[in-house]
């Protein structure tokens, strides 16, 4: 049985995940978020619960699997082949960016300092995943 959601938010550090979600809150978009602390917690809910976002929101750094890792392994399979996922992460790192996109993110997005441009960041890349953005039925 599948789960929609509109967005799966791996996210491990409890402050960016109650600043996303805040601010998701505050976006006028009003999605359904499911939150993933790591990325065994983001497979559990992919895998084996059926959870099928329209969208993933992914941090680079998480604890045990790393999000590069977790993104290698939606890629490689059948049912999240063309999930899309854009890393939100805080890095600035070339070799981030560029290893993002080796991996197969469909966009990379650096995490603001600031609580208000972190809010219209987010906001506008779920406005175009979630509202302009068009994507095929994923696999059941």
């Amino acid at each position: 049985m599948t789960q929609p959601v509109d967005i799966l938010l791996v996210e491990d550090d409890p402050a960016d995940a109650e600043l996303a979600l805040r601010a998701l809150s505050r976006s006028g978009l009003e999605p359904t978020v499911e939150h993933a602390a790591d990325a065994e917690d983001a497979l559990e809910a992919l895998e084996r619960r059926g959870l099928r976002p329209r969208l993933v929101l992914l941090d680079l750094k998480l604890p045990g699997m790393s999000g590069l890792d977790l993104l290698r392994r939606l890629r490689g399979a059948d049912r999240t082949r063309s999930l899309p996922v854009v890393v939100f992460t805080s890095s600035a790192e070339p070799r981030d960016l560029t290893g993002s996109y080796g991996a197969g993110a469909n966009a990379y997005a650096q995490k603001p300092v600031n609580f208000d441009a972190f809010g219209e960041t987010l906001r506008r890349v779920c406005q175009f995943w979630l509202a302009v953005n068009r994507a095929p039925d994923l696999p059941a």
